[in-house]
């Protein structure tokens, strides 16, 4: 069983974990009955008659899956599900078929002596505001039409948008109509919109309501399973309009495609033409390419006989010849004479209120925290859940955006410029995790970090920049002892269609790639870089840990707790050492299990830090 001391993961011996492993799975965001891949328009409004059953992968193939995950180290998981397919009939209509099918998947992971946590899994609100996760009954129930978001800029949706869909366009959604004012609503309806109800009850109460209740189904149904050790409260968590000062300036980080501000975004959806700028993304960051007239004929975001949620509460009105005008610009960032801060007043009072419903159903359960992008967590206090995790997620910008690799081109998110040489990078990217690693506080010192996703896009120029770009961020793992889970394993990965979500490929199996079904590592993909060996559990505090993939060196430095008398154990990959390795130790002694693809190490009380070197 995991638990937390301090900033780190403990096993029952007393010894610490470093955690690895992966994101379960990436086409877990869509139905698969019918098939909900982001392409396919047909079908895509009926959102109540689907099925998730299958997400991951069905049943059937569930034995494949989990073996090829263990063999490859991966075996801690976070594991997929979304509101929608919890709850999408409507609500308090749960998806039982469905409860007893993710019952089924997480009892076989524990077979094959997997861990994981489960991820209420969420991008951008929902598919029909161009991601995922929550049902298309909670849009329409503050009044969305919809089939109109692409007419009124309200978001950028793959399936009415159409092939090619533009790379990473997906995110800009944050700050458009649809996402962003249902986060608004969910986080902090009661401040910003007090005048909107759904069936009487304020939104956000009814919003948090129905999602907490709707996990806390999964909770009831997994309690039984130690290998359960806790629930994300929710992935990546947008601010919505929240916080914002600004509201003629365009609310998004990733600057591309046409990009209203949120009064244009609000006036669009009330049916009001205007000239919106638009850009597109380089090498040497965004630049504004033009403006582009959207909603010329004037078509409505809102439902009959639904006004505009904004116009409602204050935030915009018609002047007395029509003309629409901005009456509360503070709206968003001033409550109560209070400069209001996301994480700290809307998103720490949601994860407590998580905690405190899913351990009402699973006591102890571990609660990982997620904010914003690129927003600091919480500051957490003696008041405040205890037991939390850090799971913020970090990408390698430059490759992530671009879909190119340079080892010459690094991103420094922290201070938004780019990194050049590849010592620089390194230097930069073990510096921004090393923060990242720090920065959820609590009463204790700082939160354990387990980082959510970290990953790359395979669809690169060529497969060499596969190998060196996973290499790159798995080194700033490294050199921050920090764990993780790999985004991603998508079991029905395709070579055309990749993960099958916005044209995203990010997954480390590929079906299509599968060429040797009785070769394990067949479908793998760049396996050279992420079967590294690594300690699953030391008998201590670990120093530091190195691999280089091109020669199979591997050096671990930790230092031993004297109260911890079990030995240290490393996965050690059969595919870095196809004929055999060479151990060494500075004292002790060991056992290898190849076939076992396993080290333990004893260490002795002669010194007090230890060193093992893994040569092929």
């Amino acid at each position: 069983m995991i638990h937390v001391e301090g900033s780190d993961f403990k096993d029952e011996q007393g010894r610490t974990l470093l955690l690895r492993g992966v994101n379960l799975g990436g086409s877990s965001k869509v139905p698969f009955t019918p098939n909900g891949a982001s392409h396919i328009l047909d079908g895509f409004f009926n959102h109540r008659q689907v099925s998730f059953v299958g997400r991951p992968f069905p049943l059937a193939e569930a034995d494949e899956h989990f073996t090829r995950l263990r063999h490859w180290g991966f075996t801690f998981l976070r594991l997929l599900t979304t509101w929608e397919a919890i709850e999408h009939a409507g609500p308090g209509q749960y998806d039982e078929e469905y409860l007893d099918y993710l019952y089924a998947i997480v009892k076989k992971a524990g077979e094959y002596d997997m861990t994981l946590f489960i991820d209420p899994h969420e991008d951008v609100w929902s598919r029909f505001s161009g991601g995922d996760g929550a049902p298309g009954w909670t849009l329409e129930a503050v009044g969305f039409d919809m089939t109109h978001f692409k007419e009124t800029g309200a978001a950028i949706v793959h399936q009415t948008y159409g092939d090619p869909f533009p790379r990473m366009i997906w995110p800009t959604n944050n700050g458009k109509l649809a996402a962003a004012t249902m986060f608004t609503l969910f986080f902090g309806g009661n401040d910003f919109a007090p005048n909107t109800k759904i069936e009487g009850e304020p939104a956000q109460e009814y919003l948090q309501r129905h999602y907490i209740e709707a996990i806390r189904q999964v909770a009831l149904r997994l309690k039984e399973f130690k290998h359960v050790i806790g629930y994300d409260s929710l992935n990546e968590p947008g601010r919505g309009y929240i916080g914002v000062a600004d509201l003629i300036e365009p609310l998004t980080e990733v600057e591309t495609g046409a990009l209203p501000t949120p009064f244009q975004s609000m006036l669009l959806g009330a049916g009001i033409p205007q000239s919106v700028d638009a850009w597109e993304r380089g090498f040497f960051g965004p630049r504004r390419v033009g403006t582009q007239l959207m909603n010329p004929e004037g078509v409505r975001a809102w439902r009959e006989g639904y006004e505009c949620i904004w116009k409602q509460n204050g935030v915009w009105g018609l002047d007395a010849a029509g003309k629409p005008v901005l009456l509360d610009p503070d709206h968003f960032a001033i409550v109560n004479g209070h400069q209001v801060n996301f994480s700290q007043d809307y998103l720490r009072p949601f994860a407590n209120r998580f905690a405190q419903a899913i351990r009402s159903a699973q006591p102890g359960a571990l609660i990982f925290v997620e904010t914003t992008p690129n927003l600091q967590p919480p500051v957490w206090g003696e008041e405040d859940a205890p037991d939390v995790v850090n799971a913020i997620h970090w990408y390698d910008g430059v490759v992530l955006f671009l879909k190119q690799y340079s080892p010459w081109l690094g991103y420094d998110a922290i201070n938004s410029k780019l990194v050049l040489t590849p010592g620089a990078i390194r230097s930069s990217y073990t510096r921004q995790l090393g923060l990242l690693k720090h920065s959820l506080p609590t009463p204790q010192g700082t939160a354990p970090m387990l980082l959510g996703e970290v990953g790359i896009p395979f669809d690169l120029n060529g497969f060499n920049d596969q190998i060196h770009a996973a290499n790159r961020s798995l080194q700033t793992l490294e050199d921050n002892l920090i764990s993780f889970t790999w985004w991603n394993y998508t079991a029905d990965n395709t070579n055309v269609r990749g993960d099958q979500w916005n044209g995203e490929d990010l997954s480390i199996f590929s079906r299509d790639q599968q060429h040797d079904p009785k070769d394990i590592n067949s479908g793998g993909r760049a396996l050279e870089a992420l079967l590294r060996p690594y300690p699953k559990a030391t008998a201590g505090q670990p120093l530091s840990l190195h691999f280089d993939y091109h020669t199979g060196s591997f050096e671990f430095i930790f230092r031993h707790d004297p109260a911890v008398t079990a030995p240290t154990e490393f996965y050690v990959p059969a595919f870095q050492y196809p004929r055999g390795c060479k151990v060494e130790v500075s004292d002790g002694s060991y056992e290898l299990d190849a076939a076992g693809q396993r080290l333990v190490y004893h260490h002795s009380l002669e010194k007090d830090t230890h060193v093992i070197r893994i040569h092929r």
